[in-house]
């Protein structure tokens, strides 16, 4: 029976929208370490189906589903400044290559998009795997 009851746990559910999978990740975001947050200055967490073609063709993807996560801006030394016309840093999530990376593997959607977050930062700022490691044992 109990296999019954978990097939029909799931029979009515619907893979998270766009709006659940941003408050998603602004709670994962909320909860990282915040000297690891201060990195980014003030931040815009966005989700998309997929990227642009413009990115597909920058990043050379062969298909979207090949990026799950984008950070487009600058390092603390480059903070935005309203004279330029550039808006604050921004990460992107890709909302459909996140979820199929979710089925393909063993973790919950959760860590997927709390790792994603800390590799988009991690990366941009130059930090090593080990130091994104670290910070990911402790929002674990």
């Amino acid at each position: 029976m109990a296999r019954i009851y978990q097939t029909r746990a799931w029979q009515d559910q619907l893979s998270p929208s766009i709006e659940e999978m941003e408050l998603l990740a602004l709670e994962a975001y909320a909860n990282l370490p915040g000297d690891f947050r201060e990195l980014t200055g003030e931040i815009i967490i966005q989700i998309a189906e997929f990227p642009t073609e413009e990115i597909m063709d920058d990043l050379a993807l062969e298909t979207p589903f090949d990026l799950l996560g984008l950070f487009e801006g600058r390092g603390i030394a480059e903070r935005w400044n309203p004279a330029t016309g550039e808006g604050p840093n921004r990460i992107t999530l890709y909302r459909r290559a996140i979820l199929d990376y979710w089925a393909e593997n063993e973790e919950t959607l959760g860590d997927i998009v709390t790792h994603v977050l800390i590799h988009e930062v991690g990366h941009h700022f130059g930090l090593s795997d080990d130091d994104m490691a670290r910070i990911e044992d402790t929002v674990a």
